[in-house]
């Protein structure tokens, strides 16, 4: 028999429908349907159904149900309990009638077709007897089910459907086929590892909220070393000390390193009504602005863009000058910017200084800490809360004996073993595959350690980068890029393309990088030698316990 729902909770105040719905259960034929507590809005009247029948071949019967000892005196029903014994009752007949006509005409205007079938309401009392000879006007007896009906309801039910219920043909049971998805209400969501993940990501971003109480708890501090691991919320951090200086009517200038985070950071502040920093974007950005000439190769950038910066700050009007400077990624930094940046400020000695940074993830080897922020105050940011717990576990070893998850477990991080060479190929395909399993391409980002992808590849021989990074942040396809160019940045799903590298001295700190970019799923696609090399045994280890995965159905 099917029944809707399947299993119904019953309070304590419907175990009189209980008990009439257990002897319908056990006596109707199996190709009845019986649906319980059917909920009908018909206008702005409400009614409810606390037993719906449909018999194929008979018709339809709404039943109300009124439990305790049920009486009528001079035209009142009563109902036992309350502070009297007993207490008025709405006629059930009549309940059960309007019930019955709400959902005739409901299905009506659902179905697009009047309800022909043979429709019958009816009232049930469990727990009290009714003589067969009783007798009301508007109320015929067999209309009720009475404790002794209900011992064997079912001839009782089909005669009152028959004789007493108003249409003119039976219950076809393709028409009860097309009512019963209007009584069952699915509401189906795909499934699989591609769907319901979006309320972790909201955990996330509701945690790493929470981190705004570090700066409150520092708000008196003018020169903090916000540090921490990968996932611990530093750029968000950053930007919301921006906004609060911004907010305090202060001159700020919110800088990093890499094009992509750039560009983040700067979408962020677009939303602000107001106040806003003077300069948001990369320090390289900042300086041309100010009329450095333009230059390339790494003595440019290390040597001689921070000597022409710190000539032309002496020369800086007060107007444009900083009160306060914060850095995101700091670790990116060389002493020689953070020398020159401290001369763009008010007062190089005492105005506000903000470094947000993960002293392990220096992936270009260009900074000392001691030399250039050893008068900031050092603020240690612990808790991992943008990743699962069982990406984080994956670069763990990476970030420190203090680092600690905060997300929910999340899926098994998945395993391809390849070789280098064919790494970039291989992740590809997996781009392809994840797609036909429902992840959405804007949910995917595809990052190398070593070469970049021939896509990235494209934009970088055409001269492309900015449409490149616009493309990203619009988020309407997957991307593709490379680890050093991805700091600071996330994605649902990252699938991280082993192709080697460059320099093994700076591996860990890659697969650092290209390890924690991912929040809800995370692909690791390459060779476990060189993984192991690179990343020591504990990355060996957790990936041990990865779900060894293919792109490519057998």
């Amino acid at each position: 028999m099917r029944l809707i729902p399947p299993n119904p909770d019953f309070t304590e105040d419907q175990l009189a429908e209980k008990a009439v719905w257990d002897v319908l259960k056990l006596d109707l034929p199996d190709d009845v349907v019986l649906a319980h507590s059917v909920q009908v809005r018909h206008g702005r009247a409400e009614h409810e159904i606390d037993i719906l029948v449909l018999w194929p071949g008979v018709g339809i019967a709404a039943i109300e149900v009124k439990g305790g000892l049920v009486t009528s005196e001079s035209g009142q029903w009563f109902q036992s309990g309350g502070l009297d014994g007993k207490r008025k009752l709405q006629d059930p007949l009549a309940q059960s009638q309007g019930s019955a006509h709400a959902l005739k005409d409901w299905l009506a205007d659902q179905m697009g077709s009047l309800l022909t079938s043979r429709f019958v309401y009816m009232a049930a009392f469990p727990y009290s007897a009714m003589s067969q000879e009783w007798v009301k006007s508007g109320n015929p007896r067999a209309l009720f089910l009475d404790q002794n009906d209900l011992k064997h309801p079912a001839e009782k039910l089909r005669r009152a459907i028959e004789s007493e219920g108003g249409g003119t043909v039976p219950l076809a049971t393709r028409f009860m086929e097309r009512i019963l998805p209007h009584l069952e209400g699915n509401l189906d969501q795909p499934t699989g590892a591609a769907t319901g993940h979006e309320q972790d990501e909201i955990l996330q971003d509701h945690l790493t909220e929470r981190q705004a109480v570090l700066l409150s708890a520092t708000r008196s501090l003018p020169r903090i070393r916000f540090t921490g691991g990968a996932g611990s919320g530093k750029t968000w951090l950053a930007v919301q000390k921006a906004h609060e200086l911004c907010k305090d009517g202060k001159n700020v200038g919110l800088f990093c390193y890499n094009k992509g985070l750039g560009m983040h950071l700067a979408s962020q502040v677009s939303k602000w009504r107001s106040a806003k920093p003077a300069f948001t974007g990369e320090f390289h950005e900042y300086v041309l602005s100010l009329g450095v000439p333009e230059g390339k190769g790494q003595d440019y950038f290390d040597v001689e863009m921070p000597r022409l910066l710190q000539e032309l700050a002496a020369e800086l009007p007060d107007g444009e000058r900083f009160d306060a400077i914060i850095v995101d990624e700091a670790q990116d930094f060389m002493p020689s910017w953070w020398d020159a940046l401290r001369n763009c400020l008010k007062d190089p000695e005492k105005s506000e200084i903000y470094a947000f940074m993960d002293d392990r993830q220096d992936v270009y080897k260009r900074w000392d800490s001691a030399k250039a922020l050893q008068d900031l105050t050092t603020i240690h940011v612990d808790d991992n809360l943008r990743n699962t717990k069982k990406i984080a576990e994956t670069f763990k070893s990476f970030a420190g004996d203090k680092f600690t998850p905060r997300g929910s477990t999340g899926l098994d991080v998945r395993r391809v073993e390849c070789s280098p060479e064919e790494a970039i190929d291989v992740a590809s395909d997996c781009v392809d595959a994840l797609i036909s399993d429902g992840w959405a391409n804007n949910q995917i980002a595809l990052l190398t350690t070593n070469t970049r992808h021939p896509i990235h590849q494209d934009f970088f021989e055409s001269d492309t980068i900015d449409e490149y990074w616009r493309e990203f942040h619009a988020n309407e396809a997957e991307f593709y890029g490379h680890v050093l160019g991805f700091k600071g940045l996330e994605r649902s799903v990252v699938i991280l393309s082993v192709d080697g590298f460059r320099d093994m001295e700076r591996a860990a700190e890659r697969l650092y990088v290209g390890l924690s970019r991912a929040r809800t799923l995370l692909v690791v696609v390459g060779d476990s030698k060189q993984l192991r090399e690179a990343g020591g045994n504990q990355l060996d280890l957790a990936l041990s316990r990865a779900q060894a995965w293919s792109p490519y159905k057998s």
